[in-house]
This record gives structure tokens, C-alpha cells and sequence, in this order.
């Protein structure tokens, strides 16, 4: 029979780190911190299957497991000395879940579990504080109200809240034993008001209860839409860790804490993070209570006037240093740490490798390298290629005007300017019409979670560095700045107060993330700074990877952009983003509507010049580098007018009638232009179109090379090649005109012509293609539209709940279908290289800037992926990063 619960603590493991798909993260960090003797409050782990198991019972746990829990909790009983459900010295537990990977604040906990009406007494006589108990009762009712029962949160918060005014008080820490007591009692006739039944009293229930909301939030609507955007399959399940509780609210010698060993945001050696005396680790991660720092050096830093941990309590803190250090050292790599300190007693409760912002990625990997932590390529692998995005765009300019509102705390780096929004759905809403938002909470949830992926930056009023919305930023690289406390928020007016002046829902704002400053209207960036640690790690990438990034780009400030960011050629440079020059669109649309070959040719004769300056430019900026030019490929139509005024602007410009234009626009109408007369199908029926695009080719590399002396390598790329004659046929067209330059310049170059591998009959029949062809470049955007049948403009609608049913695992125009789409690929390279071996392949849709996509390029062998010059950097790590695995 499969083993399904684990125990930890009391000198033993049944588990370890390595163990991570089976215990979960938090279940596996737990039993390793167990095992090399830190001090880790005994508990159970119920094994990541059994998420699955508790799905297909109809949301039961089975008999089995249920059974191995109680075997399990009687260990917990023996190490702590306490009964579970016991009257006079009660075992409380936490229940926690423990996802593979961290999915910070998206699943439930239960703290405080085995408090009724008697164990609450008990407590407080073994404790010997009974406000301490009532306090953790009070605490224990409000998340099984909300997370178990199902009861609004701010039932209770409302509750509380009534409590201290009434007290006069603004902490529940000013509330005594008696008002607490009070508090319960409204707190269980909120319950069951609400429910029409008592707050549940046998602990037992209770865990079984709390067990089964942990496993049902592995389903709820914000932890879906994580998975979502983080790529984490469903199918893995969460892990439930029970656990004997400690107590940060004992009084002023306890305390709770969140940690990191590095800075998550800079990457600075230098131990970060938040403490709250007399608390619950609730209270930090929630952003409830403002919290206090945990260092003098930053307490000092920010101004702040309460003590920090390092001098309210020395002893513990030079301990938590020490275990910083020993933890970091262990797992290699910089630690995201919970803890409590019960009476004076550091307890350990859960680490983890930290969330950090990319900045933080690379400086932590690279000082790691340095201090002989981690070898180059372990650098190259921590770091995630695709959050280098957030480092490849502009910055504030230090030298901008700003005029600032409010300050809060530097939560999460960057900068980012929108119109503030002051809830996640509008945010979501506005995001999906195009308008950049900054979202605005008093405090985020994580029901936020969409709000906040919608969003270009998130403010809120109330929260520490280490809150849920900090964290969770720093996960997305959203900016970010927390706890602004002069911001007050009106959601009847939907408006904020910033000291005094009013901002309404719409109005534009700046966040910097970096420091913390919140700006009236939008302020001016700067272009990024790509040496010193990015620099250092591409230096390693490029080391480690066998792929050659190109870019796509058909502009020389693009070229331009994709060279500083290492792009090793072009792949993809459309032609047709040229013709509509308002320069020379009349010249096009002359040669569109020309009705015969002499009035084509006529209208070419005045394009050619223009394109021939055009590829000098491209090839200039990319001297020495290869250059794949697309010929012309989208329908003809899509270069002309659809409404009268357009039509007669048209007729007046190329000196033709209205009527004429009407009529030839007619005779051009397609009812499915993207299988229409496009791509290769221009140049067979019109051949002069192709002839000149080539000649602009070929003598802007000739140019270029009596210029500058440079190699200048063009590869010319036939769209939408379905046969083999097809591409015989545009090649001869393509050969003749090059003949001819060369000829006429007494100037040879090298070039090679290839085609698109985009359609499925073109993969099939590879081979054939291969004799006719010096290149294949899989154009896997249109490529995925003819495998299955899905038009990517109007996919968007039904691709969701697509990949959330499994239907597909990821969005297929984002990250290649591997098993459909993929396979096509790798029959077209197996067949073309069979036919003509050494045969170039490359990649040039969108996946090329995907990093899964890109693993599997290299999977394949593919000789090149490309993509848009921002994300070349991405590209080079990613491909560094398959090499790696592969090997």
C-alpha cells in the first residue's frame, strides 16, 4: 500500500527535501529542517496524492489516510506532551497546505485547530494567560469561520473592529482577556446566525474540516488562475501539513516572523524581513498589523522608529542569524523563512528558496558564483529566463520631474504609471480594453490575484515588505508599494486620499517600486542598463548554449535593439510592414489594382528604390550576421480600403476612377484571406512581384559589401509553401534576378533560399520540399492555426477555460502543442535533413521567445529559434538552460 502521511519532528524525518512531489514544498523543507536537528514543531504531512484521492471520493478523505492522521497526530501528542482535544493541556495544530512549487497566499490555513469552549479554558490555565487563549480562540474561529464554514471575512474584521472602538483602542493587542472573551462570544453568534447551527466544538471535526478546505482551495478560483499564469498543472495536487502549534501571541517575549537571507528585490547580501511582537504569522504575511523590521541597519534606513528585532531581542535574533547562515549554506541558494519565537524560543516553521524579482535573481546568482556556492551553469539555471523581461524595459529617469503624493514601502522594483483603478475585476476589465491600471487596495487578498496580473503596478494603504501583495508582485515583477498609510480609500466615491489631496478612480499615477514614491501623473523612463551582473550571466549562457538566437524585427531600430541584446541574425524580416509606408502605399496599391502585367510592372519600378533602401539599412546595422527576408505574403487586400472615403482617396491618389477601384477591391474580396491568394500563390500569378522584391534584395547586398566590406549573407524565405513545385518555381524566380545583380555589379555573394515550413501538407512532404530548399524556417504561428484548425485572433475566447479543463496544457499560441503541432515539426525536420542532410532549420513564430518552446527546439536539434529583439535575452538564457538539462 502507498505511503500517504509522513511524519516529522521529535529527532525524526520520514521525508526529506529531495521529496518535493511527494510532501510538497513546505512538507519536504519541514522534514529536512527536522533532520539536521533545527528546531521544527513535530507535525504530519499527508501526501500530495492524496489530493487526487480526496477529488475522485467526492471530497472525502479516504478511510485509510484518515486512520494513518490519527496514528500520526498520537506521534505529535508523545513529542509535545500535550493531548489533542485534551481539557486541561489541549494540542492545538495548524493545518497548512504545501503545494510542489510556492504558491505564496493562493491556498488556506487553519491556525489555532483543537480550541472549543473547554480546551480554550485549559489553555489558558497551562499557559497561565488567559488572554493569550481567548486571544488564539477569537483568532482560531475567524479563518475556520471564513476558510472552513464558508463565512465572509469581514464578518469578523467588522467585529473587531467594533471591539477596539469601543475600547478606544486601534491593535487588538490593546484588548484584554475579558474584551476577548466578549469577542468570542459575538463571534459565535455570527456563526451561528449565519449558519443556522453552532460553531463546531469536537476537534476532530474540526481537523477533518480543516483538512478538507485545504484540499478544496487546490481548486478554488485564485488558486486556478495561479497555476494559470505560473504554468503549475493541476494534476499535481497539494500537500496538507498538520502541525503542533507554537505561539508568537504569548506576550512581549513572543513574536512571529517572515525572513529572507538575501534582499528579494536587490539581491543584496544583507538578511531582510519582518517581525510582529505578540502575534501570529498570520498578522505579518496578511499585511493585518503593520509589521516592524527585522534589522537596526533597516529600521535606520527607513526612518522607523519602532525597535527592530535585533534590539528587542538580541539572543533570539543572533540565534535566527545563525540559522540564516546554516540554512543557506545547506540548500545553496537564498531562503524564504517563517518563524515564531514562543517565550524567549526560536521555533523554525517552514522555509523555502524566496520569490525574488529578477534583478534579485541575477545578483543572487551571480555573488553566489563569486562567494563558490554554485558553478556558472547552476547561475544560468537559477535564474528564470522569462522574468528577465522585467529587466529588459525602461526605468524612471532619475532626472524626471515627479511630483510626489505619497510614500509607502519599496515592496516590489520597477516602475510603472497607469490609471488607478480601486478593485481587481475593473482592473481586469481595463486591462483587456488596452489601458495600463494601477491597482489600488487597502490591502490585497488573494482573491486579488487577477487583479494584480492585470495590472502595470499595485499600491495599497496597509502591508508590510513581506505581505501578500509584496510577495506576490514580486513573483509577477510587478511594481509594487505597500503599507502607504497617508493613502485612504473611499469605495463608495471611489476615490483616495493623499494627504489631503483627492484621487479619483482614472486619474493617472506613477508607482516606483524601487523606492517606494507614489507620483502624480505619468513619468518620464529610461532605457536599462544591461552590463555588470546581467552582462556577466548571458557571458555564461552563451557558453552553455549550442542554439543560435536570431530576432524578428524589419525596422533598423529594431536591428539595432536585437544586436545590443545579442541577437545572432535576423530570422524573420516581413516585407509587407515596409509597403504600408505612407511613402509608398499609393505605389502599392497602383501595383494591387494594375490590370495588367506592363501596369504592375510600372507601379514595382517606383518600389524598388524604396525596398532597396530599406534591406541596405537592415543590412548595414546586421553586417557579417544572416538576414532572412520573407517575401511578400499577406493577402493583397489587406493593403487597400474597405469604405467610401477610403475608396476615393484611393482613386485620387493613383489617378484612377472610383469605379475602378471599386471593382478591382471586389474582384481582390476573399472570404478566407488567410488560406486565400497569399503567401507563395503572389508570386506564382504574379511572378514581377517577387522578381523585384529579389532584385531589392541582392543589389542592397551588393551594396553593402562595397561599402563596408562586411559579409553580407541574405537568405531568402518562400511563405506558405505547400508542394515542392511551388518553391522550384519562386526559387527559379528568385535565382534569375540574383544571376542577373551579380552580373550587372560583377559583384558574387553568397545567399541561400529556403521556405516556411507552415502548413501541415508542407511538413508531410518535407522531403520533397528539402531538394528545392537551403532552409526550413517553421512558422509556428500559422503553423498551429492549420494543425488545429484555431484562428489565433479569435482564440482568446474559448482558450481559456480550454487549458483550465486539460483540454491543451498551455495556451498553444503561446507554448508550442507539442504532441500535434511538435510532431509535425519534428517529422518535417527528420524527413527534410534525410533528404538533404546539414539542412538549416530554425523557428521563427512567436514560441521562438518561449522558453518551453525553446526546449523543445533544442530537443529537436533545430539550428536557431527567433523572436521579437526584447526578448532575445530570453531566447539566450533559455537556450543555456535546455542545453543544460539536455546534457
Amino acid at each position: 500500500m502507498t505511503k500517504s502521511v509522513f511524519k516529522f519532528g521529535g529527532g525524526t524525518a520520514e521525508g526529506d527535501a529531495k521529496q518535493k512531489e511527494l510532501l510538497g514544498g513546505k512538507g519536504a523543507n519541514l522534514a529536512e529542517m527536522a533532520g539536521i536537528g533545527l528546531p521544527v514543531p513535530p507535525g504530519l504531512t499527508i501526501a500530495t496524492h492524496v489530493c487526487a484521492a480526496y477529488y475522485d471520493a467526492g471530497g472525502k478523505l479516504p478511510d485509510d489516510v484518515a486512520q494513518d492522521v490519527l496514528s500520526a497526530l498520537a506521534f505529535v501528542e508523545g513529542v509535545t506532551g500535550k493531548r489533542f482535544g485534551d481539557a486541561a493541556n489541549p494540542l492545538l495544530v495548524s493545518v497548512r497546505s504545501g503545494a510542489r512549487v510556492s504558491m505564496p497566499g493562493m491556498m488556506d490555513t487553519v491556525l489555532n485547530l483543537g480550541l472549543n469552549d473547554v480546551t480554550v479554558q485549559g489553555l489558558a490555565t497551562a499557559s497561565g494567560n488567559a488572554r493569550f487563549a481567548w486571544d488564539s480562540y477569537r483568532r482560531f474561529i475567524q479563518m475556520y469561520g471564513d476558510v472552513v464554514l464558508g463565512l465572509d471575512h469581514y464578518l469578523f474584521e467588522d467585529a473587531l473592529e467594533i471591539a477596539k472602538e469601543d475600547k478606544g483602542v486601534t491593535q487588538d493587542t490593546g484588548l484584554d482577556a475579558d474584551d476577548l472573551q466578549a469577542l468570542v462570544a459575538r463571534y459565535m453568534a455570527i456563526v451561528e446566525t449565519a449558519l443556522g447551527r453552532p460553531f463546531p466544538q469536537d476537534p476532530h471535526e474540526q481537523l477533518w474540516g480543516a483538512i478538507g478546505a485545504v484540499f478544496g482551495s487546490w481548486r478554488s478560483d485564485r488558486a486556478r488562475t495561479y497555476r494559470r499564469l505560473n504554468d503549475i498543472p493541476e494534476a499535481w495536487g497539494t500537500a496538507v501539513n498538520v502541525q503542533a502549534m507554537v505561539f508568537g501571541n504569548l506576550g512581549d517575549t513572543s513574536a512571529t516572523g517572515v525572513a529572507f537571507t538575501r534582499d528579494p528585490s536587490t539581491g543584496e547580501k544583507a538578511w531582510y524581513g519582518e517581525y510582529l511582537i505578540n502575534a501570529q504569522g498570520e498578522d505579518v504575511v496578511a499585511g493585518i498589523r503593520t509589521p516592524q523590521y527585522l534589522t537596526l541597519t533597516a529600521r535606520e534606513k527607513a526612518g522607523a522608529k519602532a525597535a527592530s528585532m535585533e534590539e528587542a531581542m538580541p539572543v533570539v535574533f543572533a540565534e535566527l542569524g545563525r540559522t540564516f547562515d546554516l540554512l543557506e549554506g545547506h540548500y545553496r541558494d537564498m531562503q524564504d523563512i517563517e518563524f515564531t519565537v514562543e517565550d524567549g524560543r526560536l521555533w523554525m516553521l517552514q522555509t523555502r528558496a524566496g520569490k525574488r524579482t529578477a534583478k534579485a535573481a541575477l545578483k543572487i546568482a551571480v555573488d553566489m558564483v563569486a562567494e563558490g556556492l554554485i558553478t556558472e551553469a547552476e547561475a544560468v539555471l537559477r535564474v528564470e529566463a522569462a522574468a528577465l523581461d522585467q529587466l529588459l524595459h525602461p526605468t524612471l529617469d532619475p532626472k524626471a520631474p515627479r511630483d510626489i503624493i505619497a510614500r509607502g514601502l519599496p515592496a516590489s522594483p520597477g516602475a510603472a504609471s497607469g490609471t488607478v483603478v480601486f478593485d481587481s475585476d475593473t482592473a481586469e476589465l481595463k486591462s483587456r480594453a488596452g489601458e495600463a491600471v494601477i491597482l489600488v487596495r487597502t490591502e490585497t487578498s488573494p482573491e486579488d490575484i487577477h487583479g494584480m496580473h492585470a495590472a502595470r503596478g499595485i499600491l495599497t494603504a496597509r502591508g508590510g515588505m513581506t505581505s501578500h501583495a509584496a510577495v506576490v508582485a514580486r513573483g509577477m515583477g510587478r511594481p509594487c508599494v505597500s503599507g502607504a498609510g497617508s493613502i485612504s480609500i473611499d469605495m463608495v466615491t471611489r476615490t483616495m486620499n493623499c494627504g489631503g489631496r483627492r484621487i479619483a478612480e482614472g486619474d493617472r499615477i506613477t508607482l516606483d517600486g524601487s523606492n517606494g514614491d507614489v507620483m502624480w501623473g505619468e513619468v518620464a523612463t529610461v532605457e536599462p542598463d544591461l552590463s555588470g551582473d546581467f552582462g556577466a550571466l548571458m557571458v555564461w549562457a552563451d557558453k552553455h548554449r549550442r542554439l543560435k538566437v536570431r530576432t524578428n524585427a524589419e525596422t533598423p531600430a529594431d536591428c539595432r535593439v536585437a544586436r545590443q541584446f545579442g541577437a545572432e541574425g535576423i530570422g524573420l524580416c516581413r516585407t509587407e510592414h515596409m509597403f504600408f509606408d505612407p511613402a509608398r502605399i499609393t505605389a502599392v496599391r497602383r501595383m494591387i489594382l494594375a490590370e495588367d502585367t506592363a501596369g504592375r510592372a510600372a507601379a514595382l519600378a517606383e518600389l524598388l528604390p524604396e525596398q532597396r533602401m530599406d534591406f541596405a539599412e537592415i543590412f548595414r546595422v546586421m553586417a557579417g550576421l544572416p538576414v532572412t527576408i520573407r517575401m511578400l505574403d499577406p493577402p493583397l487586400h489587406e493593403f487597400l480600403p474597405h469604405d467610401d472615403a477610403g475608396y476615393a482617396d484611393v482613386a485620387a491618389a493613383t489617378g484612377l476612377t472610383e469605379s475602378l477601384v471599386r471593382r478591382r477591391i471586389g474582384e481582390l474580396h476573399e472570404f478566407n484571406p488567410m488560406l486565400g491568394h497569399r503567401g507563395c500563390r503572389l508570386g506564382i500569378t504574379y511572378p514581377e512581384i517577387y522578381a523585384m522584391q529579389a532584385r531589392a534584395i541582392f543589389e542592397a547586398a551588393v551594396l553593402v559589401r562595397q561599402e563596408t566590406g562586411a559579409a553580407v549573407v541574405p537568405e531568402v524565405m518562400v511563405p506558405l509553401v505547400a508542394t515542392a513545385r511551388e518553391l522550384e518555381i519562386t526559387k527559379a524566380v528568385i535565382d534569375a534576378e540574383a544571376a542577373t545583380v551579380f552580373a550587372e555589379t560583377g559583384t558574387t555573394l553568397e545567399y541561400l533560399v529556403g521556405t516556411m515550413i507552415e502548413l501541415p501538407r508542407a511538413a508531410l512532404r518535407a522531403a520533397e520540399i528539402a531538394e528545392h530548399a537551403q532552409f526550413f524556417s517553421f512558422g509556428t504561428n500559422d503553423l498551429t492555426q492549420t494543425t488545429l484548425g484555431i484562428s489565433r485572433d479569435d482564440a482568446a475566447r474559448f482558450l481559456g477555460p480550454y487549458v483550465e479543463q486539460g483540454i491543451y496544457p498551455k495556451d498553444p499560441f503561446v507554448s508550442i502543442d507539442e504532441d500535434g503541432v511538435g510532431e509535425l515539426v519534428s517529422l518535417a525536420a527528420e524527413r527534410g535533413r534525410g533528404a538533404k542532410p546539414g539542412l538549416k532549420l530554425g523557428i521563427c513564430g512567436e514560441h521562438g521567445g518561449d522558453p518551453a518552446s525553446i526546449a523543445f527546439c533544442e530537443k529537436l536539434g533545430l539550428d536557431y529559434v527567433s523572436c521579437s529583439p526584447y526578448r532575445v535575452p530570453i531566447a539566450r538564457l533559455a537556450a543555456a538552460q535546455a542545453a543544460l538539462k539536455k546534457a
